[in-house]
Protein backbone atom coordinates (compact mmCIF):
# COMPACT_ATOMS: atom_id res chain seq x y z
CA UNK A 1 0.00 0.00 0.00
CA UNK A 2 1.55 3.52 -1.05
CA UNK A 3 2.24 5.79 1.79
CA UNK A 4 0.40 9.47 1.57
CA UNK A 5 4.09 10.93 0.24
CA UNK A 6 4.33 8.20 -2.42
CA UNK A 7 0.55 9.25 -3.10
CA UNK A 8 1.02 12.63 -3.63
CA UNK A 9 4.08 12.42 -5.14
CA UNK A 10 2.68 10.07 -7.96
CA UNK A 11 -0.06 12.30 -8.52
CA UNK A 12 1.87 15.63 -9.07
CA UNK A 13 3.60 13.50 -11.64
CA UNK A 14 0.12 12.93 -13.68
CA UNK A 15 -1.16 16.53 -12.91
CA UNK A 16 2.25 17.88 -14.51
CA UNK A 17 2.13 15.16 -17.66
CA UNK A 18 -1.50 16.15 -18.67
CA UNK A 19 0.14 19.82 -18.24
CA UNK A 20 2.96 19.38 -20.25
CA UNK A 21 0.74 17.57 -22.98
CA UNK A 22 -1.47 20.47 -22.95
CA UNK A 23 1.10 23.05 -23.49
CA UNK A 24 3.60 21.44 -25.82
CA UNK A 25 3.94 19.76 -28.96
CA UNK A 26 7.14 17.19 -28.84
CA UNK A 27 9.74 17.54 -29.40
CA UNK A 28 9.51 20.22 -27.04
CA UNK A 29 12.50 22.69 -25.25
CA UNK A 30 12.24 22.29 -22.05
CA UNK A 31 13.74 24.72 -19.19
CA UNK A 32 14.03 22.83 -15.69
CA UNK A 33 15.29 25.00 -12.87
CA UNK A 34 16.86 23.46 -9.45
CA UNK A 35 18.44 25.00 -6.80
CA UNK A 36 21.06 22.82 -4.87
CA UNK A 37 23.41 22.93 -1.92
CA UNK A 38 26.89 24.03 -3.30
CA UNK A 39 28.19 20.48 -1.75
CA UNK A 40 30.21 17.68 -2.79
CA UNK A 41 29.12 17.02 -6.50
CA UNK A 42 25.62 18.29 -6.63
CA UNK A 43 26.13 20.78 -9.43
CA UNK A 44 27.90 18.06 -11.10
CA UNK A 45 25.18 15.29 -10.77
CA UNK A 46 23.07 17.40 -12.10
CA UNK A 47 25.16 18.69 -15.29
CA UNK A 48 26.13 14.72 -16.08
CA UNK A 49 22.11 13.83 -15.87
CA UNK A 50 21.68 16.09 -19.18
CA UNK A 51 24.80 15.20 -21.02
CA UNK A 52 25.05 14.77 -24.25
CA UNK A 53 21.92 16.06 -24.90
CA UNK A 54 22.53 19.14 -26.17
CA UNK A 55 21.21 21.20 -22.57
CA UNK A 56 22.06 24.85 -21.92
CA UNK A 57 23.43 24.54 -18.61
CA UNK A 58 23.73 28.16 -16.66
CA UNK A 59 24.93 27.62 -12.75
CA UNK A 60 24.78 31.01 -10.17
CA UNK A 61 25.91 31.02 -6.66
CA UNK A 62 23.89 31.97 -3.76
CA UNK A 63 25.10 35.48 -2.15
CA UNK A 64 26.19 33.40 0.55
CA UNK A 65 27.70 30.68 -1.99
CA UNK A 66 25.59 27.93 0.22
CA UNK A 67 23.46 26.87 -2.68
CA UNK A 68 23.91 27.03 -6.60
CA UNK A 69 20.98 27.25 -8.66
CA UNK A 70 20.54 25.72 -11.97
CA UNK A 71 18.87 26.39 -15.19
CA UNK A 72 18.67 23.54 -17.81
CA UNK A 73 17.36 24.37 -21.37
CA UNK A 74 17.06 21.17 -23.42
CA UNK A 75 14.81 19.87 -26.05
CA UNK A 76 12.91 16.95 -24.38
CA UNK A 77 10.64 14.37 -26.71
CA UNK A 78 8.03 13.86 -24.46
CA UNK A 79 6.27 14.36 -21.25
CA UNK A 80 7.63 11.07 -19.81
CA UNK A 81 11.57 12.07 -20.46
CA UNK A 82 10.52 15.04 -18.70
CA UNK A 83 8.85 13.44 -15.85
CA UNK A 84 11.84 11.18 -15.81
CA UNK A 85 14.66 13.71 -15.53
CA UNK A 86 12.71 14.98 -12.48
CA UNK A 87 12.69 11.68 -10.81
CA UNK A 88 16.37 10.95 -11.63
CA UNK A 89 17.59 14.66 -10.60
CA UNK A 90 15.28 14.01 -7.37
CA UNK A 91 18.07 11.29 -5.45
CA UNK A 92 20.28 14.50 -4.94
CA UNK A 93 20.19 15.61 -1.40
CA UNK A 94 18.81 18.74 -0.87
CA UNK A 95 17.59 19.03 -4.39
CA UNK A 96 14.93 21.50 -5.33
CA UNK A 97 12.86 21.75 -8.61
CA UNK A 98 10.98 25.12 -9.19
Amino acid sequence: MENDKEKNTAEFYDRLKLELDNANTWPAEYLYKFIVPSVADNVERVEKAFDRMGAVIKTTKSKTGKFTSVSVDVTMHSSDDVISKYKEVSTIEGIVSL
